[in-house]
């Protein structure tokens, strides 16, 4: 199979996947208990209002046409009107989704730089007291529950020692006092290009706990895909061919052994970063985080089917859309692959 057979096979599978799940939205959203036409009307609806609202809903048809208006409005782009804030769905997920993809973007970000160190010298210390300590870290990483860590860093960092903030994205006092001027949404991005270091500098603090809280699992599986990958790379003859020509230790494990354990590595980079994306939803309503999760819960608790049904879709369209790039970086770092 050539490249680009391959890329249009994935491509096809990605679609097929993400018909499914909006099919399955779809059913769902339609056998559940309840009348979205009553939650549209409001806390006191009437019987006329609610059949005026079955009209605009489209819920008077039958099933199969409003199956066809919801495909319809999904090519569109159009995911809704919100039952619990009567905005657009798309809209509202916008402001949500750039919230969790700041937050995972650090995440991440916090993961590489501290995964990738402690793998190494774990593999380099092989059996030490260092490994043993960077492994216990690593399966304990993996193994916690996010929204209770979380709990504790701000038991931790707050209750006792006071140096960053509770929760929610940025101080409300700052944002009065120095407005931002919001451009793509990630306030980070935005206070920097704006000039506007005061939000920058607030925002900081109140996105370090909750990247470090969500950072946690990442941090343990790129610990242990780049251990692994070391220890193997390290035995290799080439590394003994370098090391024989007398080249600084340092050198040996950063620039050549670990360019070749790296690879396996980006590709559990790249899947985490779409599990992460599921794991902010406790995080982001531990740390208050105005992100899909926090947007999700208050859909959920409204039954507002509308949200929930978008940020399904959104979710899931994100999880294909990043294993399909993982999937395609694997195939460029190893053409073996679709042979």
């Amino acid at each position: 199979m050539r490249f680009w057979e391959y890329v249009a096979y994935r491509l096809i599978l990605a679609v097929v996947v993400v018909f499914g799940v909006v099919t399955i939205v779809f059913v769902t959203s339609r056998i559940v208990p309840s009348d979205p036409a009553a939650l549209w009307v409001g806390s006191h609806p009437t019987v006329e209002a609610i059949k005026k609202a079955r009209i605009e809903l489209h819920l008077n048809e039958p099933l199969w046409k409003q199956y066809a208006y919801y495909i319809g409005a999904l090519v569109k782009g159009d995911l809704g009107v919100s039952i619990r804030t009567h905005n657009s769905v798309a809209s509202d997920l916008r402001t949500a989704f750039s919230a969790t993809f700041e937050l995972i973007v650090v995440a991440e970000a916090i993961a590489i730089l501290i995964g990738v160190p402690l793998g190494v010298v774990s593999a380099v210390r092989k059996d030490s007291w260092v490994d043993n300590l960077s492994r216990i870290l690593a399966v304990s990483g993996v193994s916690l529950p996010a929204f209770w860590f979380g709990i504790i860093l701000q038991l931790i960092f707050f209750r006792y020692l006071g140096i960053l903030p509770l929760s929610d994205r940025v101080g409300t006092i700052v944002l009065l006092q120095h407005p931002l001027k919001v451009l793509t949404g990630f306030y980070l991005l935005d206070s920097l290009l704006t000039g506007n270091f005061a939000v920058f500098w607030d925002a900081l603090k109140h996105i370090i706990l909750p990247a470090f809280t969500l950072s946690v699992y990442p941090i343990g599986l790129i610990t242990r895909q780049v251990r692994s990958m070391m220890v193997e790379v390290l035995q290799e003859n080439y590394v003994r061919t370098v090391r024989a020509y007398g080249l600084p230790e340092r050198q040996i494990y950063y620039k050549y052994a670990l360019k070749n354990a790296i690879t396996p590595a980006l590709i559990s980079v790249g899947l985490s970063f779409a599990y992460t994306l599921v794991g902010a939803f406790l995080v982001e309503l531990v740390f208050n985080w105005p992100g899909l999760g926090r947007y999700a819960a208050n859909a959920i608790l409204s039954m507002d089917y509308p949200a929930i049904s978008g940020v399904t879709i959104v979710v899931a369209t994100t999880y294909v859309f990043v294993n399909l790039v993982v999937d395609l970086i694997q195939v460029h770092l190893d053409p073996r692959i679709v042979l």
